[in-house]
């Protein structure tokens, strides 16, 4: 499995990653609804779900696969591994997961037919500020130690629990 992904990802490395996005996003949600909110099989939301994959594939995943590009050729202290490891999550924190938290919360407010300005007065501040407790370490182990190619999968595979918890604040 692992060689056919690496395969994929070195013929089309932006629709492999979108595509692995999108499932994880999805599988974020149905853990959301049926873990947490302990729906059942017969009362799960698939709109919601869809919701989720449309957003991790087409938003998500390309972005965060070119923002990963971006910060390996754009961010580094020459000289230094560790200043570079740190410019990268102190530019993933300080802008794109803000940006991206604020645009997740305002695409599922469209998506949903609802108030973009009240979704985000609900939720962002939340959101972003969970995020600070999560992600500046995750991201720190996947600057040190993934390479690039793999680091949207990395953070895909943590996102599981991530988007489990944005999928169920945006239920609030």
């Amino acid at each position: 499995m692992l060689t056919w992904y690496k395969a994929q990802l070195a013929a089309r490395p932006l629709l492999t990653q979108a595509v692995t996005t999108s499932i994880l996003f999805g599988v974020g949600d149905v853990a959301a609804q049926q873990l947490v909110d302990r729906r059942g099989l017969s009362n799960h939301d698939l709109t919601r779900t869809g919701r989720m994959v449309l957003y991790g594939g087409a938003v998500f995943g390309p972005a965060a696969t070119t923002w990963f590009r971006f910060l390996q050729k754009r961010v580094v202290v020459p000289g230094s591994t560790n200043k570079t490891i740190l410019a990268r999550v102190a530019a993933d924190q300080g802008l794109f997961a803000p940006t991206f938290i604020g645009i997740f919360l305002g695409s599922m407010a469209v998506l949903e037919g609802t108030d973009v300005k009240e979704k985000l007065q609900k939720n962002y501040w939340e959101a972003l500020s969970t995020n600070w407790m999560v992600w500046p370490f995750v991201q720190m182990v996947n600057f040190k130690v993934v390479p690039l190619d793999h680091r949207v999968l990395f953070v895909n595979v943590i996102s599981t629990g991530w988007n489990c918890y944005l999928s169920w604040l945006n239920g609030q």
